[in-house]
This record gives C-alpha cells, structure tokens and sequence, in this order.
C-alpha cells in the first residue's frame, strides 16, 4: 500500500430538481468500483447517463441517508455548497509503545470528494444548457472513477482482503459537511 492517501475529488455543480438523483448516482458509482463482495450491480438514468450501483439493502439505506442529510443541510442553511466524502479504511491491530495489542484501529486507504454547489436556472433554455453541462461533468466523472480504480496506484491503494464474506471486508465512512460544517 502507498504511503500517500489517495483522494479523489468530483467537482458537480447542482440544481434543485436533479441534486438528489445525481448524488444518489455518483455514491452508488463510487460504491460499484469499491466494494469487494459480491455484489448485486443495478443501473440508474441520470440525465441520460447510465450510472452503475450497487443493489444492497444496507448501502442504498447508506446512500439515502447521506443524501437526505446533505439536502436537508442545503435547504436548512444560506450555503450552497457543500461536500460527500466517502472513506474506505482498513482495520489494523493497535499496539502500544512496548507492542502490546491495543485492539484495532481503522487506517483510511482511499478517499473520494465530492464537492457540490446548488444554483438556480433562471429560465427554461439555461436550465436545459445546464443539464446538459451536468450531464457531461457525470461521464467524465464515470471515466475518472473508472481510469482510478484500474490505474496502478488506484490498485496498490487498496490493502489486503482478508474478510470476503461481506459486501464490504473494509469499513465505509460517509462524512456530509455544508458550509465546511459536519452534519449527521
């Protein structure tokens, strides 16, 4: 594994009517190219761009609820800006100064950013140029998920599996901020 945590950021600038769908598809995405298990793939249009997910109860409920929380910090708040990051960690044994086991401690591997601005189309011509934009900022965001998780340094980043019995062998955190404030 790498010394350097690789980060990956996707940059979408959102409107009100398509913000749930497209978070919803981009964390799906991300989750396709980085869970290890079996996984039961599903597909969703967004803007006429086919996204890859993954069709597991507990990570659509994961998903959900991280997109309803990032909505609900946007429209509670004057901000409109805010940010989806995803985790992916390895448990490790934890030692103490004389490498005594201290239990397990969680070491991230790989982070994925996204960073996410709501505006408002002020009419019907520059709201269809902006889906249109949109829709060209998620393939190139399917591309740069897809040429990082093939690339060499997207493969050296991910640790041994050790657990193959679940969905996911390594720990998943979804942290929302809005206006660089933490929401849960």
């Amino acid at each position: 594994m790498s010394s350097s945590l690789p980060t990956i950021t996707i940059e979408l600038t959102l409107d009100r009517s398509t913000t749930k769908d497209v978070l919803h598809g981009v964390l799906h995405s991300i989750l396709f190219h980085r869970l290890f298990g079996t996984v039961k793939p599903q597909t969703f249009e967004v803007l006429d761009v086919t996204m890859p997910g993954v069709s597991d109860p507990a990570m659509e409920q994961l998903v959900n609820e991280k997109v309803d929380t990032f909505w609900k910090g946007l429209e509670s708040g004057m901000n409109k800006r805010g940010q989806i990051i995803v985790t992916f960690s390895e448990k490790r044994p934890k030692k103490s100064w004389f490498q005594v086991y201290m239990g397990e401690e969680e070491v991230p591997w790989e982070q994925w950013v996204i960073n996410a601005e709501l505006r408002q189309s002020k009419n019907e011509r520059e709201r269809q140029a902006f889906n249109k934009e949109l829709s060209s900022t998620l393939t190139k965001s399917i591309q740069v998920m897809l040429s990082h998780t093939i690339s060499d340094r997207g493969r050296m980043a991910v640790p041994l599996i050790t657990d193959a019995g679940s969905i996911s062998p390594f720990p998943i955190k979804v942290t929302v901020k809005v206006g660089g404030v933490e929401l849960s």
